[in-house]
């Protein structure tokens, strides 16, 4: 059977692609061939590893404490329950929540029924309670898992935290071996605490204020409404990220303060284009808001 002819422009095409085979070098010879340029897309709601713990979280995690969970408790338990599920089919698998949050014992009924294997649970203990485990064990029977992914020591705000609460540190680390927690560590409220978790080696997790404005960032004295030290507060952030340690945010919307789109839409492209973050949350009254905040983290990760 005769081979079918070929047109001008295929003979042409075909020429150079052999031409151009012929031009490079054999494998393995020289420089190995260029990786291709595209770069995988990457969003509010990635898989990431939060610092060297190996643990997975979305990079957008839902707050359940603003004004100590008096936002989100006002949706009543339905609304919260929609609230949390909404959050989750976006992708959202990090919840944080708190023992001192009005919404703490409606976690277990948020995520009734989700894949507990694909969630984030962080919580909180304050204080030093003198019977740490019996309180972690409440967190887990409250929340109806075996396990809380990441527990800290809430609202730490002075330079001798680690001093104050090393009784609950040891239980923290107890649990850890035992598997009832994965991952321990410190959630900072002032300048001083800031600087003495960057050098207190049991931390895995920092949950850090950050945002541009200094908006009820960490300061040089703990003041919770006046402006922050941004620069000193970065600075303890960066020594946590040289250590490898597991870094999220909150305080990026201002506590809820930051009520112009312009204002938001600042503190995250600062926060999410820091390269300082594993994962940042944000306490949602609305799935509007969740929709706004994923759109805003999008854009400021495609432009970083």
């Amino acid at each position: 059977m005769a081979s079918p002819r070929l047109t001008r422009r295929q003979f042409l095409t075909r020429t150079a692609t052999v031409l151009g085979a012929a031009m490079l070098p054999p494998l393995g010879a020289g420089e190995p061939a260029p990786a291709p340029a595209q770069t995988a897309k990457r969003t509010a709601v990635d898989q990431v590893t939060l610092g060297k713990t190996g643990l997975k979280l979305s990079r957008l995690g839902i707050g359940t404490g603003s004004n100590s969970g008096e936002v989100q408790h006002a949706l009543g338990r339905q609304g919260f329950d929609r609230l949390i599920r909404y959050a989750y089919d976006q992708g959202i698998t990090y919840i944080d929540a708190a023992q001192s949050y009005h919404t703490f014992e409606w976690i277990g009924g948020a995520i009734k029924g989700l894949p507990r294997e694909k969630l984030f649970i962080q919580s909180k203990i304050p204080g030093a309670p003198e019977r740490a485990m019996e309180v972690i064990d409440r967190h887990r029977k409250v929340f109806n898992t075996d396990y809380i992914d990441s527990m800290l020591c809430h609202y730490a705000t002075t330079d001798t935290w680690d001093e104050e609460r090393k009784r609950v540190m040891d239980v923290f680390a107890e649990a850890k071996a035992k598997k009832i927690i994965l991952a321990h560590g410190v959630s900072c409220h002032g300048l001083p605490a800031l600087t003495r978790a960057t050098k207190v080696d049991w931390v895995d997790a920092h949950l850090v204020r950050i945002n541009p404005q200094g908006h009820k960032v960490d300061g040089a004295t703990f003041d919770f409404n006046c402006p922050g030290d941004v620069p000193s507060a970065l600075a303890e952030i960066k020594a946590m990220r040289a250590q490898g340690r597991g870094i999220i945010g909150m305080k990026l919307i201002g506590n809820g303060d930051f009520t112009q789109p312009e204002q938001r839409d600042r503190s995250i492209r600062f926060a999410y284009q820091s390269g300082l973050l594993d994962a940042a949350v944000i306490g949602f009254k609305s799935t509007a808001e969740i929709d706004e905040a994923i759109q805003r983290i999008n854009r400021a990760l495609a432009e970083a």
